[in-house]
Parts: C-alpha cells; sequence; structure tokens
C-alpha cells in the first residue's frame, strides 16, 4: 500500500493509501477482467469520489461511511442507475481488496443499492423498422454516392443480427462468412460471439462491398465499414445514420442503433425464437438481462387483449 501522505490523482485528492492501490487496481480490471480504458476511468472516477468523501485510509472504511455517501447521492439527486453503477464499482473494488490480501475485512459486503424500476423500451413496429429499410434501400438505388449504400447495410446489418454499434464499427473484412450467412463480432469484455446474418443483410453488405473502393484510401483500415473519407467508421456517425433514418418511425418508440436491437430481441421472441438464443445473439452475459423482452412481448399480448377481446 502506498506511503502514508496525502496524494493527488486526477485533479483530486486523495486520503493515505488510495492512490496506489488504486492504480493496482485498474490494471487489474485491463488486464484480467479486459474492461475498455474507458470503462476502467469510470471506475476509477467513481472510486476517487468515493475515496474524497469518506477520507481516511482505504482500511478504516466502515459500512455506515458508505451507506453515508449513498445518502450523498440521494440528497444530490443522482438517478438510480447511477448510484446501482457506483455502489457495484465499490463492492467490486473491495472485494478484489480483500481477495488480494490488501484489506483484512469488506466494508461492502453488505451495501445495497436502491432498486430501479425497470422501464420497459417502446419497440418500433415491425412495420416501422420494414418502412425504415424500404426507405434506406431507396436512396441507395437512387443515389449515385456510395455512402447511400454503406448506410442501408449499416441499418440492415444492426437490425438483422441485433449488433451494438461498437461492435459493428470493428467488424472485420474477414469476418463475414457467407456460406454459414454469418458474421464474427468482438463484444463487451472481450467475448467473441458468432450471429446469423439474413439474406437481406447480406446482400446490402455485398452491395456496400462493390463500391468500398470508390471511399478506401491505402490507408483505409481492414474494416467492412468506413467513413466517408476512408477512415474508421466512428460510432457516433454510425448513431446518426440510423438515427435519421428511423426518426419518422413509432412516436415514442426508441429510435436509433439500440431501438434496432430492441425491435430485433422482441420480433424474435414474438416469432417463437428461444430466451437463450436471444441472449446469444445479443451477446448478453446474463439470461436476465435478456428477460426484459419477454416482458415486452408479455406488455404487447396485454394490450392487444384488452383491445380486441369482446370480454376482456
Amino acid at each position: 500500500m502506498a506511503a502514508l501522505g496525502r496524494a493527488k490523482m486526477g485533479g483530486m485528492e486523495l486520503p493515505p493509501g488510495w492512490s496506489a492501490l488504486l492504480d493496482d487496481y485498474a490494471a487489474h480490471l485491463e488486464a484480467e477482467r479486459g474492461l475498455s480504458p474507458h470503462t476502467v476511468r469510470a471506475y476509477g472516477t467513481d472510486l476517487r469520489e468515493l475515496a474524497a468523501f469518506v477520507d481516511v485510509e482505504p482500511s478504516r472504511v466502515t459500512l455506515s461511511r458508505l451507506r453515508s455517501w449513498l445518502g450523498r447521492m440521494g440528497d444530490d439527486g443522482a438517478a438510480t442507475a447511477t448510484v446501482q453503477r457506483r455502489v457495484a464499482c465499490v463492492r467490486g473494488f473491495f472485494a478484489w481488496a480483500v481477495r488480494e490480501g490488501i484489506l483484512s475485512t469488506d466494508p461492502a459486503v453488505r451495501l445495497k443499492a436502491p432498486k430501479r424500476q425497470r422501464r420497459l423500451p417502446k419497440v418500433l413496429p415491425a412495420g416501422a423498422v420494414n418502412e425504415t429499410l424500404a426507405a434506406a434501400e431507396t436512396r441507395a438505388a437512387e443515389d449515385e454516392d456510395p455512402v447511400a449504400v454503406r448506410d442501408l447495410a449499416i441499418i440492415e446489418l444492426l437490425y438483422s443480427s441485433g449488433l451494438r454499434v461498437s461492435e459493428l464499427c470493428t467488424i472485420q473484412l474477414r469476418d463475414v462468412d457467407r456460406d454459414r450467412r454469418s458474421v464474427s463480432v468482438l463484444g463487451k469484455g472481450g467475448k467473441q460471439r458468432t450471429v446469423p446474418l439474413g439474406a437481406p443483410a447480406l446482400r446490402a453488405i455485398d452491395a456496400w462491398l462493390a463500391v468500398r473502393g470508390l471511399v478506401s484510401t491505402p490507408s483505409s483500415p481492414d474494416t467492412i465499414f468506413l467513413g466517408a473519407r476512408g477512415g474508421a467508421l466512428d460510432p457516433r456517425v454510425a448513431r446518426r445514420v440510423v438515427h435519421d433514418a428511423t426518426a419518422a418511425a413509432g412516436p415514442g418508440a426508441e429510435i436509433g442503433p439500440h431501438g434496432l436491437r430492441h425491435a430485433m430481441a422482441t420480433h424474435l421472441l414474438e416469432g417463437g425464437a428461444d430466451l437463450r438464443s436471444v441472449q446469444e445473439m445479443l451477446g448478453h452475459s446474463s439470461v436476465a438481462t435478456t428477460q426484459i423482452y419477454t416482458h415486452v412481448t408479455s406488455e404487447r399480448l396485454r394490450e392487444a387483449f384488452k383491445q380486441a377481446h369482446p370480454r376482456a
């Protein structure tokens, strides 16, 4: 553990013992758990703010002090999801410190975050998705710009396979298997998975690859999708493409890439797919995360029953 004496980290003055410990934990998160640099930085910020609040060495942190920290977040109006994320971060940190023999007791083992009421996502109806894809297909056919062809492939692929935007932007040319009609992606935590490709998505990808050379340059990456100038496709650009394409669909429905991901999962379950298969396609580590979509489909059935059944 670091020597006594206050240290500054990230512009914040920390109590004794925290600085070196947080450095070691960050190395653990990156090397052993495979978390992204962005996530590691977010964890570090949460833990530095905790250290500044408790204002004691790590070994002197108590459950009572942690609960005061929770209360302060509530007084500050922090969203329930934010509080839950920070509590999970702190619990993970202290559990790691005990496992490593750095601390003898875990003050956060009984620390609980407030429960969050889970809102069911408003999903784009299948008709709205079809209209979105039809409009994008018309633009790709009529517009001489190869970027319009790329945009159709982006939308088709996101809806076909339920990918995250971060996954879509890193797919390599070699990752598409036409014989098996599938694509391999690197998901959260560095986990590799293979997801199926629908025939329309594969056709859209092939159409884009046929004109990709009009955009690429000698320094272009080997990713399937490129920016308009031949560089790597920025996730923000991909989000804007999908957001603009879905903006006119379904009032109140979630639009953009995550809206297509929600729609794909919901439409699969409505069509009879089993929950485990949808979980694998989405890359969820826990089936509990995927179960939200069963609630969505159940809610739709209830609404249809109330509107259509004569004795509802």
